[in-house]
């Protein structure tokens, strides 16, 4: 866990992921991604606020390029929302909570 996120792989993205009953968002983020480390807060938090909810989880593209790529993932930090398997959102860059939360309001 960083931050007090699930780190998901290219191998675990499918149990963690496509095969959650929860919703989950996906922060596809990089190490060497100033807007992603300033995120990061604001994911844990809504990890936490919203647990019965939404699951959140990160997955470091430098070291999971299919996932990456399978999604077309090209900025970070992208978040991805996932439903039943299947992306339903995807929002693009660092935003405060409140914004994300009425985002993610908005879809869930």
């Amino acid at each position: 866990m960083a931050d007090g996120l699930t780190l998901v792989t290219d191998e675990t993205f499918e149990r963690e992921v496509l095969s959650s009953d929860l919703p989950v968002l996906v922060d596809f983020t990089a190490d060497w991604c100033p807007p992603c480390r300033m995120i990061a807060p604001v994911l844990a938090a809504v990890a936490t606020e919203r647990a019965e909810q939404l699951r959140v989880v990160t997955l470091d593209v430098d070291h999971n390029p299919i996932t990456q790529s399978a999604y077309g993932v090209l900025s970070m930090p992208t978040l991805m929302l996932f439903r039943g398997g299947e992306p339903v959102a995807s929002m693009v860059g660092a935003r405060p909570k409140a914004r994300l939360l009425r985002e993610l309001d908005q879809v869930l």
